[in-house]
């Protein structure tokens, strides 16, 4: 592996980082200020038309932004190319969703549905103007100036978000804050990226990244509905409130490690498809993914077990019914970044038609737990997903493990000894939480003094028992103090 290649992608990480901390607190923040001002019901219409806006997505983008990124030496009319083919599908794709909308909210029984899934859709369409100049700075590996972007426009958003809020436009207030944040980072990119399409369209160009992208199209389409088809079944078969809960959940959960797993991500892609030797890719693979276990394991433990003290401070007392479905969702956070770096070494090698057949075999998977356990209620059913999120990812482990001489069994030994220190840890502060609430400690300072209990018991375990990840941590700070 290269040097320039090693410091790339370490200081890839370190910015994509920065930008995904930065904006996540700020959402985060948004996030606490928003929950207290609007009812749990606002977020559950959003929630409902969440599959819609990612299927929108999704179809825009048609995986050939993926095909940019792994493309050696793209040219100019690559670029453009994608870009015109983005930006007529996204068009047509609103249309069609326009013309559905009353369909939607008339499936929900929810009629302001119809008007705001034809405002919120526009995000798709407008993201289309943009989707190629991120994937070039992706490409680049230009981490820091997607930040500088992306951080503006955020608070731009947060602060049109809050006031709508506040000033009483309830649900008209979670759109528009996501519609401003997409405008703001759109026109920005066109401002300050060099890169501006030619407007041309080439035949062949069209053909070598379609047809990389269709197989990455209809994988993420799979995961899209999968993903939100929870939302569409509580938005109809139990109540907006209910789903306003169950996706506060799902969107704290999904903060920490999510988000984490996400950084890693976008910057392993480019970084492994420049690795060419199949060691050297198993030993980096490897590295990056301990390292997010390291991180995952005891900050999804934490979470779950100070669960309801968390929400009662940030959220207030009427968020405390989602606490039992964030305790379950975030038991299939901790395993979040092993499906996400398998998954990336099938696109590094090209295996894009196993990626398809996969995702359909999990997803199948992931059906029959839903059907088994819907007529047990809310909280079987997101049982259901906890459970097949765990069973979903032998396949993934097994075939991309076969890619790089990284079998199974020898990827769940590398991560064993971190879990069983992060759940000991957990335990113990488990107990020591008991006691906290025997002796009336107020909430907040039952998390701080939770927080630093935990980090001493895990970092003690961890230079007892697993001292080769610190090793890994260290290596990774002077590659970085070098670049």
């Amino acid at each position: 592996m290269s040097s320039s290649l090693k410091k790339q992608a370490v200081s890839g990480v370190f910015w994509t980082f920065a930008q995904q901390f930065s904006v996540q607190i700020i959402n985060f923040v948004v996030q606490i200020i928003l929950a207290r001002l609007l009812m749990p019901e606002m977020f559950g219409l959003i929630a409902m038309l969440s599959v819609f806006i990612a299927i929108g997505q999704t179809l825009m983008d048609s995986g050939m932004t993926s095909s940019l990124i792994r493309t050696k030496d793209p040219d100019q009319l690559d670029y453009s190319t994608v870009f015109m083919t983005n930006m007529l599908i996204s068009v047509a794709v609103y249309l069609l969703v326009f013309l559905i909308a009353s369909n939607i909210a008339a499936f929900y029984n929810q009629s302001i549905l119809k008007d705001i899934l034809r405002v919120y859709a526009l995000s798709f369409v407008i993201r289309s103007f943009v989707a190629v100049h991120v994937a070039k700075l992706t490409k680049e590996m230009k981490f820091k100036t997607q930040m500088k972007l992306q951080i503006p426009s955020t608070i731009i958003a947060a602060i049109v978000g809050v006031t709508m809020a506040y000033k009483g436009f309830g649900v008209w207030s979670l759109v528009w804050l996501n519609l401003t944040q997409t405008i703001i980072f759109t026109i920005q990119s066109w401002i300050f990226i060099p890169w501006k399409p030619s407007l041309k369209f080439d035949k062949e160009k069209f053909r070598h990244h379609f047809n990389f992208g269709y197989k990455m199209t209809l994988s993420s389409l799979i995961d899209t509905i999968y993903k939100n088809i929870y939302n569409i079944i509580i938005g109809k078969f139990f109540s907006p409130t209910i789903a306003g809960f169950y996706n506060q959940a799902d969107h704290i959960r999904n903060l920490p490690v999510t988000q984490m797993a996400s950084v890693l991500e976008k910057v392993t892609y480019p970084f492994f498809s420049n690795i060419s030797k199949r060691e050297q890719l198993k030993s980096a693979y490897k590295k990056v993914m301990r390292l997010s276990f390291f991180i995952s394991v005891p900050l999804m433990m934490y979470l779950i077990v100070v669960a309801k003290d968390l929400f009662f401070v940030l959220f207030g007392e009427k968020w405390l019914p989602a606490v039992p479905y964030f305790q379950i969702l975030a038991v299939a956070s901790i395993i979040r970044p092993l499906h996400s770096y398998n998954l990336n070494i099938l696109k590094v090698k090209n295996k894009s038609e196993l990626f398809l057949k996969l995702e359909v075999l999990k997803k199948i998977i992931g059906i029959i737990a839903i059907v088994i356990s819907m007529p047990f209620g809310i909280t079987a059913l997101v049982c259901s997903y906890t459970i097949a999120y765990y069973v979903m990812i032998i396949p993934s482990m097994h075939y991309s493990g076969r890619e790089i001489s990284y079998k199974m069994k020898e990827q769940l030994t590398d991560c064993f000894k971190i879990f069983l220190i992060g759940f000991f840890s957990a335990i113990a502060i488990y107990f020591v939480n008991r006691y906290l609430e025997y002796l009336n400690v107020i909430p907040i300072l039952s998390l701080f003094i939770l927080g630093l209990l935990y980090s001493f018991i895990y970092i003690l375990l961890i230079l007892f028992f697993e001292k080769e990840i610190i090793l890994i941590i260290k290596s990774i700070i002077i590659d970085f103090q070098k670049n």
